[in-house]
């Protein structure tokens, strides 16, 4: 008996019901024996405005034709993105997060009124691809993602160069290091043509996180955005789809805990983003499956950061693609014992199957460190808790910037106030720079910090200073830096009642972030503190702000959405009885 494929289509094309819906298939040129075939949706996040989805669009129609190759039927249809380098440092940052729950709703709504038997997603930028993957689990049809791939280096005075250079140059500019020609240079040269950010930071982070947890093609991760390779792999696409569709294999049947613990062991291994425990946070609770913030530290502390990658180290994705890919260094990582094998994957195989012909990482590049000589014994994210974070906080420590950090509290209500000041050079060695009103609610958005994170690197106080905030940080970023601050200041966490000159205490070691405040002066603090008024009024900042949940919990609005219905029912109820 043939299976059958079209399992969600036949809705609108064998239901003599529906004519209309069968009409409006011929009138984008299917045949009668097209309404036969699946049909699967490609969502595209191209668009003209950024380097990491310029080029999604052409990826899109090759992934058309290895569809259409496997005898299905693609369609393809676009969704949103933000660019993060481009509003980086503006208001226009705090767009960028909630573009991530966009992206999943206007994908879920697509295919689910197109009555799609699959979706193929092709993503480029970081928020792009959580948000893509959400969509996925929320459906749990047949699908996997592909990514756009990553961007190749620039190069200026013959140094290679990427995107986060030109804000490290603005510090450096700033500073009085650099001539404005230099600074100029750099800009003309950082980003030579489509791809996403380069180094580890989100967009790479979460593109290998999702090769690991089997929603992705092997090689996907690191195949360049405008490779041969790249293409052939948008191709291939169709074939394991028709695959999936065959076998009904959904990413219920994918995600499983072990595979967001090898998500997870790859993250540390590389030194990725501290948006991966939003990200991985988000797309587990649209699946089902319990991931919290202590199965980072639990992760993190069994688990070398081994790779020596952009931000804080040398390499590029392109020079891991050069030595082997992602799925090398997962082999890696299975050999010794760090990863499940066990898990299925998009292929139809298991992670170790996929593994077990692939050609070994060339340590010739020296990319990856030796196990016994990690350039530090545990991950570089940290989960820490104390008074300012009673839940939880997200520290990036790669140990190259110490593990331990005491001083005076330097309060900012604003990421802008706080680049002001570092321009002024009112920012010295020892502070602790706080930025508050920075979270998902009170930004709202939960803007990242790039911009000033790279000025102080720029500035020369990367080792000197440290930066705490309930924003968030771009993969980018490195220097001692402690974000997802929860409670957020908007909803009177600590941070909303730190003064200028209070001692702020930092162990990434024993993973505790405190105020040397007692706790009388706290509750005095807290009696006088009075809420601040919501930065937006209307739009999608101010719904967003209505119904995102903490960091802690992954910024979700879907799940939020019910609680807060149920307490709006509750109080309508409250005052009927009243009345």
């Amino acid at each position: 008996m043939n299976k059958i494929l079209n399992r969600y289509s036949r809705i609108l094309t064998e239901d003599e019901s529906q004519p209309s819906s069968r009409a409006m298939l011929h009138g984008i040129g299917f045949t009668p024996e097209d309404l036969k075939k699946a049909q699967v949706g490609i969502a595209s996040s191209g668009y003209e405005g950024n380097p990491c989805n310029m080029h999604l669009n052409e990826l899109a129609v090759h992934i058309k034709k290895g569809v259409e190759k496997a005898a299905m039927k693609g369609l393809i249809f676009n969704t949103i993105g933000v660019s993060d380098a481009l509003s980086m440092g503006t208001t226009g940052m705090r767009f960028s997060l909630p573009s991530r729950d966009i992206i999943a709703d206007s994908i879920e709504t697509v295919v689910s009124a197109q009555w799609y038997d699959a979706v193929v997603p092709v993503m480029g930028c970081d928020k792009n691809m959580p948000g893509a993957v959400m969509a996925m689990c929320r459906l749990d049809r047949p699908s996997l993602m592909v990514y756009g791939g990553s961007i190749a280096s620039g190069s200026f005075n013959n140094k290679k160069i990427n995107i986060l250079s030109t804000l490290e140059a603005y510090g450096e500019k700033i500073s009085g290091k650099l001539t404005s020609e230099d600074f100029e240079g750099i800009i003309l040269n950082a980003c030579p043509g489509a791809g996403a950010c380069g180094g580890m930071y989100t967009a790479n982070t979460m593109s290998a996180a999702i090769e690991a947890l089997g929603l992705s093609l092997p090689y996907s991760a690191s195949n360049p955005a405008l490779s041969q390779e790249k293409i052939d792999e948008c191709v291939s696409a169709g074939k394991y789809l028709y695959h999936l569709l065959e076998e009904d294999i959904k990413p219920s049947d994918i995600l499983t805990k072990k595979s967001f613990e090898n998500a997870i062991t790859l993250v540390m291994a590389l030194g990725g983003s501290t948006n991966a425990v939003l990200h991985l946070i988000a797309i587990a609770r649209a699946v089902n499956i319990d991931v919290q913030l202590n199965d980072f530290q639990r992760i993190s502390d069994t688990t070398p950061l081994l790779a020596d990658l952009k931000p804080s180290g040398k390499f590029m994705m392109e020079d891991l693609h050069n030595a082997g890919g992602i799925p090398a260094v997962m082999k890696e990582l299975l050999e010794a014992g760090y990863l499940h094998a066990d898990c299925l994957t998009v292929t139809g195989k298991t992670l170790g199957e996929n593994l077990a012909n692939i050609p070994s990482l060339d340590k010739s590049y020296n990319i990856m460190v030796p196990f016994d000589k990690p350039i530090k014994a545990s991950g570089h994210l940290r989960i820490m808790y104390g008074n300012i974070a009673p839940e939880g906080a997200v520290a990036k420590i790669t140990g190259k910037e110490g593990e331990k950090f005491e001083g005076p509290a330097k309060v900012f209500n604003a990421e802008s106030d706080a680049i002001e000041s570092v321009k002024l050079g009112e920012v010295q060695q020892g502070d602790v720079i706080v930025i508050r009103y920075e979270g998902p609610k009170g930004g709202p958005g939960m803007p990242e910090m790039l911009k000033l994170t790279a000025a102080v690197m720029g500035a020369g106080l990367g080792k000197s200073v440290a930066i705490i905030t309930d924003g968030r940080f771009s993969g980018g970023t490195h220097g001692f830096v402690i974000g997802h601050i929860t409670p957020e200041a908007f909803d009177c966490g600590l941070l909303a009642l730190l003064n200028d000159g209070d001692i702020i205490s930092i162990d990434a070691v024993s993973n505790i972030i405190e105020a040397r405040l007692s706790y009388q002066e706290i509750a005095i603090r807290k009696s006088q503190w009075i809420q601040p008024a919501p930065k937006y009024k209307n739009g999608i900042l101010y719904k967003y702000s209505l119904t995102v949940s903490n960091a802690s919990t992954g910024c979700v609005t879907d799940e939020f959405k019910v609680e807060s219905r149920s307490a709006i029912i509750n109080s309508l109820l409250v005052a009927k009885d009243e009345i």
